[in-house]
């Protein structure tokens, strides 16, 4: 009895520890810390630079491991571990990291997978993951939104074909060529273009009365 209570203790001390600010603060920095490695191999390094690199992304990838070994010895349900969203996200990562680079077939997959770990810092941070998993609940919604500009795009469309189509033919000529236009006029993509059209090449009957 008294070595059940005492292995729950230490189950519960654990579970404390690794809710604790110390350990997701020390979480994050190695994140960051993984990051910037990354970004690091990017430029052309000395090769002492580059060996040192390579021993902290395998001491960086160590660390996760160790640190998703020990949230799943404290989960409380171990069957439903994998279950959450997040802990499988987390776990294929770092299963991911642990792809040797030395092995060429694999190394662009183990390259992207280390990427990847950066964005562990979503699911380490309470206020990221709750505006994801916002934004997830939001999806569906976001279909009558893509509906509403549609017709307001459609709308405004069909007018401009109406009114510009004699004035310029290859921008408002029809209602699909006014959506488009309409659309790099709203991403101000080449909007100047739309805003001061080339001028028509002048005709025969133009010079003709010049």
């Amino acid at each position: 009895m008294s070595s059940d209570l005492s292995r729950f203790s230490a189950l519960e001390q654990l579970r404390r520890i690794e809710s604790s600010r110390l350990f997701q603060g020390t979480v994050i920095t190695i994140i960051i810390l993984s990051a910037l490695t990354i970004g690091a191999k990017t430029y052309e390094i000395p090769p002492l630079v580059a060996d040192i690199l390579t021993i902290l992304d395998n001491g960086i990838t160590v660390f996760f491991l160790v640190e998703i070994l020990f949230r799943f010895a404290v989960y409380p349900d171990k069957k439903r571990f994998l279950l959450d969203g997040w802990n499988l996200f987390d776990t294929l990562v770092v299963i991911g990291s642990l792809i040797p680079l030395d092995n060429s077939e694999a190394v662009l997959l183990g390259r992207l997978l280390r990427v990847f770990r950066v964005l562990r810092l979503v699911s380490v941070v309470p206020e990221l993951r709750f505006l994801i998993n916002s934004l997830l609940k939001a999806i569906p919604r976001m279909g009558y939104i893509a509906l509403l500009m549609f017709i307001i795009f459609y709308i405004y469309a069909a007018m401009g074909a109406m009114f510009f189509a004699d004035i310029d033919d290859t921008l408002w000529g029809d209602v699909a060529v006014s959506m488009l236009t309409l659309f790099r006029v709203a991403t101000f993509e080449d909007w100047t273009d739309v805003m001061f059209p080339e001028p028509q090449p002048a005709t025969e009957k133009t010079f003709l009365l010049a």
